[in-house]
């Protein structure tokens, strides 16, 4: 599986921007804060609805404007499919697929699969718990796309019943007819909480044993990864697990629905006179923890920063390799994106943790500098400024009298045509290596990247470079980009020679 083109409209930093990509090594270089990790959130969130980095959408969308699209072609084998999120802050997301008139955004879920790793994952080993109920979470939602309504679901019972709690504790006491009302809830949530909680263990169960070889194959061995899930359904205290222990308590390893359901409700009613006098919800899957550990230490106050590396990377290796077990056909293998992943190893991890990736289909990564990217990555770069990724948007000369911006004052939106190489800014001259960064006109791997004004590809002349979403109206005073002379670099060529690191041609 891999995406042959991104499409990005006032998501982030961009307002604007249309990324072709392809199958093997794919590296973003720029400086930071440009907008590299952008990328690679965007076709994250195509793949869980949420994002690694924030907890609600609102900062998903470009400041100013009201919604987002994030849009992709994904190819896998000869199947490809288009698929298009619209993120609108404080209402429902809605989902186009194939361009079907939009759905709930629930429906696009399953269609891309990705695993993405990035400096924020550090909180998943020495973060607060919620951080690691997440992780497994979403690893449940790729593997089990209509698995995503259980958590909703939970969330939402979860916070009527602690508005009854909220309710009685300011009364003061608790009466029959609040009994009653909490025996209904208690039923509620031990329903949707035994699914997240049978879920949440099997899943864990399938990570355990590949987080133990992963980590081994990134470091020397010498210490053990373990993870051991913590519930407070069934009241575990802190601790490692122990050699060849399961990944949760006995009663919750292959227990049936029904079985879950009744431990919560049991665990509901054992601590119903503290939750009301607290006003919360003190058991549940919302309260539990999965304990990391090295060796025989827990690896959150105990792990060195290196460790903390490792192990973190580790669980992002081992979530791929259980995405690719539940679907082994070599075209299913999931996107994985690294991000500013090799800056912070050195190069005796550096170099396992390339041998361990390159069974990828697609691989993104993402640098400030090319140096920081291993040598034996056989990668096409492509270069990122602010608000543009692949080549720098070309200045649009101001037409005589004209005061209007490259869209036009009230000009429609229309869905573009295929530019031709001619065409395409020249960015050929930037090499790395001896190898051409190509232009969006000749490859894969390429972009073309727009503030607004520059053409996009239409999906209806490209099937290989289909476009989610439309594009801006051109016909009102935007002018191709200008080619450069032969006898001086371009200002476009600066710009990118500038994100990689060179010189321009």
């Amino acid at each position: 599986m891999f995406v042959s083109h991104l499409t990005l409209r006032d998501f982030r930093s961009y307002a604007l921007a249309e990324l072709e990509l392809g199958a093997g090594t794919s590296v973003l270089v720029g400086h930071n804060g440009v907008g590299k990790t952008n990328v690679v959130e965007a076709i994250g969130y195509l793949s869980t609805q949420a994002s690694h980095r924030v907890a609600n959408d609102a900062p998903l969308v470009r400041f100013g404007a009201e919604r987002a699209i994030v849009g992709a072609r994904v190819e896998r084998g000869k199947q490809g499919t288009a698929v298009e999120l619209e993120v609108i802050p404080g209402r429902a997301n809605r989902a186009r697929i194939n361009r079907s008139n939009p759905t709930r955004a629930r429906e696009a879920l399953g269609i891309v699969r990705s695993v993405l790793f990035a400096p924020e994952d550090l909180e998943l080993v020495k973060g607060d718990p919620g951080a690691r109920r997440r992780f497994l979470d979403d690893l449940v939602v790729q593997l089990r796309p209509d698995q995503g309504a259980a958590r909703a679901d939970y969330e939402r019972v979860l916070k009527q019943r602690n508005a009854l709690l909220k309710s009685i504790r300011g009364g003061g006491r608790m009466n029959a007819s609040h009994e009653a009302t909490l025996d209904v809830w208690d039923a509620h949530l031990a329903q949707a909480g035994a699914r997240v909680l049978r879920n949440r263990v099997h899943v864990l169960g399938l990570i355990a044993p590949h987080l133990a070889e992963a980590y081994a194959s990134l470091t020397d061995g010498s210490k053990p990864a373990t993870a051991l899930y913590l519930s407070t359904v069934t009241g575990d205290a802190e601790r490692v697990a122990q050699p060849g222990e399961p990944v949760a308590d006995p009663r919750l390893v292959g227990a049936s629905l029904p079985e879950y359901e009744a431990l919560l409700l049991a665990a509901l009613q054992g601590a119903r006179r503290r939750e009301a006098e607290r006003g919360v919800t003190l058991v549940g899957p919302h309260r539990d923890d999965v304990m990391l550990a090295l060796g025989p230490a827990p690896a959150k106050g105990f792990a060195s920063h290196g460790e903390t590396w490792s192990l973190a990377l580790a669980l992002r290796l081992a979530s791929y390799s259980v995405l690719t077990e539940d679907d082994p056909a070599p075209t299913a293998r999931p996107v994985l994106m690294l991000d500013d992943v090799f800056a912070e190893l050195d190069s005796r991890r550096r170099a396992k943790l390339v041998a361990t990736v390159t069974q990828a289909e697609q691989i993104i990564v993402t640098a400030a500098v090319r140096e920081d990217v291993p040598s034996e990555l056989d990668a096409r770069l492509i270069p990122v400024g602010p608000g543009w990724v692949g080549a720098a948007p070309a200045p649009t000369p101001a037409s005589p009298g004209a005061g209007s911006s490259p869209e036009g004052d009230g000009g429609s939106e229309t869905e573009a045509s295929v530019p031709d190489a001619a065409g395409a800014p020249d960015v050929a001259q930037v090499t790395e290596g001896g190898r051409p960064v190509h232009d969006a006109g000749s490859s894969p791997g390429a972009a073309v990247a727009t503030e607004g004004a520059a053409p996009v590809p239409d999906a209806a002349a490209s099937p290989e470079a289909d476009v989610v979403g439309e594009a801006p109206d051109t016909s009102s005073g935007a002018s191709e980009a200008p080619q450069p002379s032969h006898g001086a670099a371009s200002p476009q060529a600066m710009l990118v020679a500038e994100a990689l690191g060179g010189e321009p041609a």
